[in-house]
């Protein structure tokens, strides 16, 4: 297995200015992994799911060939998130949360996902986080998500989980409350002080930050014209960026840009539609064609820039 993929596999029941889903499929990795199936060819879910989690919703994940070994049923009802966005994209108003059966996951890894490459750590326990990277017998890239609720109040676990980690995906929010600091930039900074090698800003609609030690790389989103859903915006983001990753296997800082190139793309899909609408209706050929349109947006002529100063 090349690249193993832990987290949420849910319901959502989502509300936006632009209609209202009911009960669809959500969860980190859901997204996650759909989205990096695009990329790499052998990805694994290690999930857990309820009673009412019909065989229907597996066919998500089989049509696009990933792995779902991992993903756990247990008596009980799966994972329910039901939120709201209303003028703000970038921050849902949750109405009601029922853990169900994911209150008590415990990753449990299929014996071939011991051996994979590359890991992605949704947004789960940092204990939990912890477990299943002892489990990982010899990964070359370890990505990990978090949240504010673990930075408020699993702290010490968080940071004893960032020390074995190679990136750490946090949106900008996050990681001025994970610093203490009002600056992006100098939170980013902060961050890759306490030892973290790499780290992934996301911004939502204003795109995203990579940063290692002494060096940076900046891009906007991609420009959509009509937002419907930014749930697991940024679970696909991640998925884009770290199946490049294994796809490719090279970690220079270069390649690292070409994975945020990819994970803005399939972001910029994915919140065009509810749940995973878009990107299961999509292939590889359109995907290509926006990460070649994303080029040509970024693109500019520096040196003649330079030649006019």
């Amino acid at each position: 297995m090349d690249l193993v993929i832990v987290g949420s596999v849910a319901f959502d029941s989502i509300k936006t200015p632009f209609g209202y889903a009911e009960r669809v499929l959500g969860g980190s990795a859901t997204y996650c992994s759909i989205s990096s199936s695009f990329f790499c060819k052998d990805v694994g879910v290690v999930a857990v799911v309820g009673e009412d989690f019909e065989e229907k919703y597996f066919r998500y994940f089989l049509d696009r060939g990933i792995d779902i070994k991992g993903i756990e049923r247990k008596k009980g009802k799966t994972f329910f998130w039901e939120g709201e966005y209303t003028t703000n994209f970038n921050e849902a108003l949750t109405h009601k949360t029922e853990l169900n059966v994911f209150k008590d996951f415990n990753p449990q890894l299929p014996s071939e996902y011991e051996n994979c490459k590359y890991l992605f750590l949704a947004n789960i326990d940092p204990d939990l986080q912890i477990k299943v990277i002892d489990k990982i017998k010899n990964p070359e890239f370890i990505g990990l998500d978090t949240m504010n609720f673990w930075i408020e109040n699993k702290r010490d676990s968080l940071l004893k989980v960032l020390e074995r980690i190679n990136i750490l995906f946090i949106n900008e929010g996050e990681i001025k409350l994970f610093t203490g600091e009002s600056n992006t930039v100098l939170a980013g900074k902060k961050i890759i002080e306490m030892g973290i090698e790499k780290v992934l800003i996301k911004r939502g609609e204003y795109g995203a930050i990579l940063m290692e030690k002494d060096r940076a790389f900046a891009i906007p989103a991609y420009l959509v014209e009509k937002v419907v859903d930014p749930t697991g915006a940024g679970d696909t983001f991640a998925g884009g960026f770290m199946g490049y990753l294994a796809a490719t296997g090279d970690f220079s800082f270069e390649n690292l840009k070409n994975c945020i190139i990819s994970g803005t793309v399939m972001a910029s899909f994915n919140i065009e539609d509810f749940s995973v609408k878009k990107l299961t209706s999509i292939g590889f050929n359109q995907v290509s064609e926006r990460i070649n349109n994303y080029l040509n947006l970024i693109k500019v002529d520096a040196e003649k820039i330079l030649k006019q100063n």
